[in-house]
């Protein structure tokens, strides 16, 4: 198992085939995807796709999303971190800042601390120049979250019939922004 960060409260490693319990509780939940576009997952045969999606992102662009496990009751919590985004924003590719947790883990300040340590991550050991987010216009705890952690709103944009706050933050903006 590869672990990438470890907070104090948890540990975010790569996404594994026996995840697939967690990846379904949480992507078969209608209320996770109210801003994802409305199209929550029903088998766990789609969740083991949705898995093997994202470990293959590992190997065509060395990153992906990574799992959140709660370290005192190793709970699979949702995923979180950074992906080389290919087809959100037609006009360019790049690194996309992410996070989706179980419903029961909402409010709890943990997507901040996964963004904050993505963030981290993705300037330090990636050596990454820039960071992008999107998140739909509505979802308001999202768009705080990405604010929060130092992230721009450069633009709104279209995608899939839906408007969405862009987000971008440099390694030079972050340096002097950020949150340890």
């Amino acid at each position: 198992m590869n672990i990438h960060i470890e907070t104090e409260r948890l540990i975010i490693r790569d996404l594994e085939e026996f995840d697939v319990d967690g990846m379904f509780a949480l992507d078969s939940n209608p209320e996770v995807h109210k801003f994802l576009g409305n199209r929550p997952i029903s088998t766990k045969d789609e969740a083991e796709k949705v898995i093997a999606n994202i470990r293959q992102q590992y190997i065509d662009n060395g990153i992906g999303r990574w799992a959140i496990v709660d370290k005192k009751s190793n709970d699979f919590v949702g995923w979180a971190g950074l992906k080389f985004e290919t087809g959100l924003r037609k006009e360019f590719n790049y690194y996309d800042l992410g996070y989706r947790l179980r419903k029961e883990y909402w409010g709890k300040g943990i997507a901040t601390e996964t963004a904050v340590a993505s963030l981290k991550y993705g300037f330090e050991k990636m050596n990454l120049k820039e960071i992008g987010a999107a998140a739909d216009v509505d979802h308001i705890a999202s768009n705080k979250i990405l604010q929060r952690v130092g992230l721009k709103l450069i633009e709104i944009f279209e995608y899939d019939n839906t408007l969405n706050n862009w987000y971008n933050l440099t390694k030079e903006e972050w340096l002097s922004f950020k949150i340890n």
